[in-house]
């Protein structure tokens, strides 16, 4: 509470005691202070609030209408830490999301619809972007990055790390045949992403061994999906995150490849910023993310 607020609060307790050592008492501060307080709304108003004797205490006219105002003040003053408190304590209000489009699509969104059942007074606005976002710039209340964090100053907790999976069709490999190595790969129509050209390698690693593959293609693309898709068509082998490859593995229309191998992987984080007390939606949604993608 400001100083000014806090003189009124005891100016009100004052005038309404009629004695400064009752106030002081309810108060719990001596009466030396409570005169203080007093002496310096009079001072700053230039006028006199109380009339003080040995005997008794009584309010001036203007201090009788003072009194009136101040509670008025301090009446709205606690509507107004109430409303902040709920706020803070109720998940409700406008949460605005950032996260790469394709993990946005395909693992946020369904925690946000489990999260917005259970919340239904917080209205999400969600932006997909495979940009870094300024939160504060574009009032961003919570974000989701892919790859190494910058010392930003914000709080980033971790996520489960985005795995690459290597897949293919079963009639692609029927007419193909399967690779049993990274290497043989090299002998495979590999899917690729259009910025990889003219030459890409694919790092595998198991154990503390390590191989890299000249892979080649006769399709390229600009999007995940379009890769899947390809894949799906027989059309080669596509190494891709395993959000995008999931569904189609669980129809059996892709075959994982190499699965003793891995591929390298990228951390994953939710982050916030950084306020000692964040708002109940923040707090609730990064929770609930965690719980389920932590």
């Amino acid at each position: 509470m400001s100083d000014k607020l806090r003189s009124m609060q005891v100016f009100v307790a004052a005038a309404t005691a009629r004695s400064f050592a009752a106030a002081a008492q309810a108060l719990d501060m001596s009466p030396v202070m409570v005169g203080k307080h007093v002496q310096a709304l009079e001072q700053e108003l230039g006028a006199r609030l109380i009339e003080r004797t040995t005997r008794k205490q009584s309010l001036t006219e203007i201090g009788a209408a003072y009194l009136e105002r101040c509670r008025d003040v301090l009446a709205s003053v606690e509507a107004a830490d109430h409303v902040a408190e709920h706020l803070r304590a109720e998940p409700q209000g406008s949460l605005r999301i950032s996260a790469p489009s394709t993990y946005g699509e395909h693992r946020l969104m369904p925690v946000i619809g489990a999260y917005a059942a259970l919340h239904p007074q917080v209205k999400i606005d969600l932006m997909l972007t495979n940009r870094v976002v300024d939160m504060a710039e574009e009032g961003v209340d919570v974000v989701i990055r892919s790859g190494a964090l910058a010392d930003s100053g914000l709080i980033a907790r971790p996520l489960r790390p985005g795995r690459v999976l290597v897949c293919a069709s079963p009639a692609y490999l029927k007419r193909r045949g399967t690779p049993r190595h990274p290497s043989d790969l090299e002998k495979h129509d590999c899917l690729m992403f259009s910025d990889w050209r003219p030459h890409a390698t694919w790092r595998f690693r198991k154990g503390g061994q390590e191989v890299e593959v000249a892979v080649r293609s006769s399709f390229v693309s600009n999007t995940g999906m379009s890769l899947v898709t390809a894949a799906i068509a027989d059309m080669g082998v596509a190494m891709q995150a395993d959000v995008l490859l999931e569904p189609a593995l669980a129809e059996g229309k892709l075959v994982r490849l190499l699965p003793k191998w891995e591929l390298p992987s990228r951390p994953m984080h939710i982050l916030r910023r950084p306020e000692a007390r964040p708002s109940a939606k923040v707090r609730s949604f990064v929770d609930f993310a965690l719980e389920r993608l932590g």
